[in-house]
């Protein structure tokens, strides 16, 4: 039943990104391991969509270290942890919380041991600045203790480059790169403080090459500058070396233009769900209160309250008319959303 619960629940996510984002490109998924423990460390811009993304593209069912925060209500932390989702505390949660985590360290242990993958984001929360923030060493800590209660357990680790055009915006596109899996045996040391800023540095190093990276110090200034030069933040190959050549060679993306065509269909799905995305806009979003949440939240909205209102319009045309001109609403609206996103 736990495998058909986790079926369901991705192949339902599947459909929603697909009418949500305009495209997901998933470059090197070939790298992570089918049949060993694996961890898999992501950057972390887009809160809860960064998960869901790894969820559906990764090909593996996965543990997800998430923020004890959102398992507060007792249906919510049920459901959450239905999807394999394990809550972290972090010092904001209190002092006294802190040790609850040694239970969750200790089932990651044993989820590693059974040759499973973990999630964990490693820069410890998500923020939608271009660049890899300074890592916690929270995962190198999972990392050794497994290693120290089975050392001869071969642990990958694949880092997962994680990059949105436009984080807030919809429809927004996204570019995952997993980079090449590197075995935690290779970090085995005597001196495990030296083990851990070794690893930490490792780590930092693949996210840096697989998402756009924008020194901290002039950060403002540079991404005013790459997007002057209409850079593809889904490329962060071209962008890194953009920035490093002091914007000498930089790469332009195509189809910058606005198109007329896509704003007729965006505000033709508006109109047919007009209830759900006032909803969203003078209800839900106001109260977003962090702007890496914004697309979670629509998101959200767009997996909820949007099919439900299609189908009760449906419900409502059938009863009116009959069930082909209830079908032929559902299936149009479908169309107009697929042509507002995709174009």
């Amino acid at each position: 039943m736990k495998k058909l619960w986790l079926h369901s629940v991705r192949t339902y996510l599947r459909i929603g990104m697909f009418f949500y984002f305009k495209k997901v490109d998933v470059i090197g998924v070939e790298n992570i391991p089918k049949n060993k423990a694996v961890l898999l460390l992501g950057n972390h811009q887009n809160a809860l969509l960064d998960a869901l993304l790894i969820a559906i593209k990764c090909g593996r069912f996965s543990y997800f270290l998430t923020r004890a925060a959102v398992f507060k209500n007792p249906f919510v932390s049920k459901l959450l942890k239905s999807l394999q989702m394990l809550p972290v505390y972090r010092i904001r949660d209190g002092w006294s919380n802190l040790t609850n985590n040694n239970a969750i360290f200790e089932t990651c242990t044993k989820v590693l041991h059974d040759k499973e993958a973990v999630v964990i984001f490693p820069e410890g929360s998500h923020n939608l600045a271009r660049r890899v923030r300074p890592l916690s060493k929270g995962f190198t800590r999972i990392v050794f203790d497994t290693l120290d209660t089975y050392p001869d357990l071969d642990i990958q680790m694949v880092p997962v480059g994680l990059n949105f055009l436009d984080a807030t915006g919809f429809p927004d596109s996204a570019a995952m790169y997993f980079g090449e899996a590197i075995s935690a045996q290779d970090y085995i040391s005597e001196n495990r403080n030296d083990a851990v800023v070794h690893l930490k540095e490792r780590i930092k190093s693949e996210l840096s090459e697989l998402t756009t990276n924008i020194p901290e110090g002039n950060y403002d200034d540079i991404l005013q500058k790459l997007d002057a030069l209409n850079v593809d933040y889904l490329k962060p190959k071209d962008v890194n070396h953009c920035i490093q050549s002091n914007f000498k060679n930089c790469v332009a993306k195509h189809n910058s233009r606005s198109n007329p065509i896509q704003f007729f269909f965006k505000l033709l799905l508006i109109i047919n769900i007009f209830v759900p995305y006032l909803i969203w806009k003078y209800l839900v979003k106001p109260k977003v209160e962090e702007p890496e949440f914004i697309a979670t939240f629509r998101f959200a909205v767009a997996l909820t309250l949007v099919p439900l209102y299609l189908i009760f319009s449906m419900l409502i045309i059938t009863w009116l008319s009959s069930l082909t001109f209830g079908l032929i609403y559902l299936i149009s609206v479908l169309l107009i959303a697929l042509l507002a996103v995709k174009l």
